[in-house]
C-alpha cells in the first residue's frame, strides 16, 4: 500500500489531511517537527512527502535541501501558507516536485499527489539489483537469490543505501546521515548493529568492512 509522510506542525491541518489520504486507500505517517519529519524522509519507506514549510524547529526549505543531498529522490509536494513568487521558485528549485499554497482544497492536493506518484512510477524502474540481491522499491520487498527476505524499514534503507553505492566505501558518518538523518549521535554504534543485522539476513560475506573507513556492498 502508498505510504504519505506528512509533515505538518498544525494539529488541525495535520489530522485533515491525514484523515483524507485514509479515506482514498493510502497509508500515512504525520511528523509534527521538521526533525522528526526528516529522519522518518530519509529511511525510505515512504512514497511521498507532503511538506510543510513553516515548522517551529527546521524550515521545510532546509528539510528538503537535507534530504536532497542525501540522495532521496522521494516526491516532495509542499504544502504552505508562503504563496509568494518568489517562495514558490525557492521551493521548487530547492527540489520539490510540487507547490500549493494554503487554503487549499483538499481534492486537489489529492489529483496533484497522485500525479507525482505516478511520475514517480514511469520514472524509477522497480528493482533495485547487485547480484543475488533484489530490492523492489515499489513493495518495499527485499530477495536473495529469488528467495523473499524480511527486512525492517530501517533494514530496507540501509541496504538500499548499500545497493546504489555499491562497490563504494560508506563511512559510519554517511550511513548515519543517509538512513537516520542529520539528527543523530555521531558516536552511536546503530550503524555497526543493523550491519549485523543484514549479515545475516542477505549474507555475511556480501558486506564487506573497511577498516577505519566504514562498509562496502560488494558489486558482484
Amino acid at each position: 500500500m502508498t505510504s504519505i509522510l506528512v509533515v505538518e506542525d498544525s494539529a488541525r491541518l495535520g489530522a485533515f489531511v491525514e484523515k483524507g489520504l485514509r479515506a482514498h486507500g493510502f497509508t500515512t505517517q504525520w511528523a509534527r517537527t521538521g526533525a522528526t519529519g526528516l529522519a522518518e524522509a530519509l529511511t525510505g519507506a515512504h512514497d511521498l512527502v507532503v511538506l510543510d514549510l513553516g515548522l517551529p524547529d527546521l524550515d521545510g526549505t532546509d528539510l528538503l535541501r537535507a534530504l536532497r543531498a542525501a540522495g532521496r529522490t522521494t516526491p516532495v509536494v509542499i504544502l504552505t501558507a508562503r504563496d509568494s513568487v518568489v517562495d514558490r521558485i525557492a521551493g521548487l528549485s530547492g527540489g520539490a516536485d510540487d507547490y500549493l499554497s494554503k487554503p487549499f482544497a483538499f481534492e486537489e492536493l489529492l489529483a496533484r499527489i497522485r500525479l507525482r506518484l505516478r511520475d514517480r512510477a514511469d520514472a524509477e524502474p522497480a528493482l533495485l539489483k547487485a547480484g543475488e540481491l533484489s530490492l523492489n522499491l515499489h513493495t518495499r520487498r527485499a530477495s536473495v537469490g529469488g528467495a523473499e527476505v524480511d527486512l525492517t524499514a530501517r533494514e530496507f534503507a540501509l541496504l538500499e543505501t548499500l545497493i546504489r553505492n555499491r562497490g563504494h566505501v560508506l563511512s559510519r558518518e554517511q550511513l548515519l546521515s543517509s538512513v537516520w538523518g542529520f539528527d543523530f549521535d555521531p558516536g552511536s554504534n546503530v550503524v555497526d548493529v543493523y550491519i549485523r543485522y543484514l549479515r545475516r539476513k542477505v549474507g555475511a560475506d556480501r558486506i564487506e568492512t573497511v577498516r577505519g573507513m566504514g562498509y562496502r556492498l560488494l558489486a558482484g
